[in-house]
C-alpha cells in the first residue's frame, strides 16, 4: 500500500466519524480520463475531505514554502501534492498541473485560491479556468457544505461534469471560465444548504 493510500485509509477513519461526512454525486466523477474537481474553500481541511470522499486519487498544490521543509515535503510530495507560489502566476506549477491532467490523473482545484472565512463564495482566480480550457479534463464542481464541528454533519456533493467545449468555442477568457465554474458550485451549494440543514437538526 503507498503513502497515498496508507493517508486516506487513516483520514477517512478519524475525519468520517468526527464530522458525520455524506458524501452526494460520487458517482458524477469520471471513473477514467483526466478530472478536475473544483470546490469551495471553507476550511484547512478542505483537500483531504475531498481528498477523502473522491473516489480517484487526486493531485492537490501546496504553498511552497512548505515543500522546504525536508520532511514535510517528501510527505506532501507522496500524498501527491506539488509546490505552487502565492498566486496562479507560478509557470512550474501550472506546467506540472497540465502534465497531471495529460496523463489521465485528478487535479484538485480551490478557484478562490484562498479559504472564505464567512462561508460564503469569494471571487475566483483565473487559474481554475486556465487548467479547464488548456486540458481536454471532465470539470467537476463540487460543494462543501459545514461546519466544521465535532459531532455536526458536513456534506460534500459532487455535480455533473461541466462541457468546456462551449466556452472555448466562444473564445472565453480564463477568468470567464472560473466564474462559471464557480455559478456551478453556487447552484450545488443553494441546492442542498436547506437538506443539509435539516440533517443536522
Amino acid at each position: 500500500m503507498n503513502l497515498y493510500k496508507i493517508a486516506k485509509t487513516v483520514v477517512s477513519f478519524i475525519v468520517y466519524p468526527l464530522y458525520r461526512i455524506r458524501v452526494i454525486g460520487k458517482k458524477n466523477v469520471p471513473k477514467t480520463g483526466p478530472v478536475i474537481i473544483c470546490s469551495n474553500h471553507i476550511s484547512n481541511l478542505d483537500p483531504p475531505v475531498v481528498g477523502i470522499t473522491s473516489p480517484r486519487d487526486i493531485y492537490f498544490m501546496a504553498k511552497g514554502e512548505l515543500f522546504e521543509k525536508p520532511f514535510l515535503g517528501k510527505l506532501l510530495t507522496g500524498i501527491h501534492a506539488f509546490p505552487v507560489k502565492r498566486g496562479m502566476g507560478d509557470r512550474n506549477a501550472l506546467r506540472k498541473g497540465l502534465k497531471i491532467l495529460e496523463n489521465g490523473n485528478t487535479l484538485g482545484l480551490f478557484p478562490e485560491g484562498s479559504r472564505s472565512k464567512t462561508g460564503e463564495l469569494g471571487e475566483p482566480l483565473a487559474g481554475a479556468g486556465f487548467f479547464a480550457l488548456r486540458s481536454n479534463a471532465a470539470i467537476v464542481p463540487c460543494a462543501i457544505i459545514g461546519p466544521y464541528k465535532p459531532g455536526k454533519k458536513l456534506t460534500v456533493i459532487y455535480g455533473e461534469p461541466m462541457n468546456m467545449e462551449a466556452y472555448r468555442a466562444a473564445k472565453k477568457s480564463a477568468k470567464e471560465t472560473a466564474e462559471a465554474i464557480m455559478t456551478e458550485i453556487k447552484i450545488l451549494m443553494d441546492h442542498y444548504h436547506s437538506q443539509h440543514a435539516s440533517l443536522d437538526k
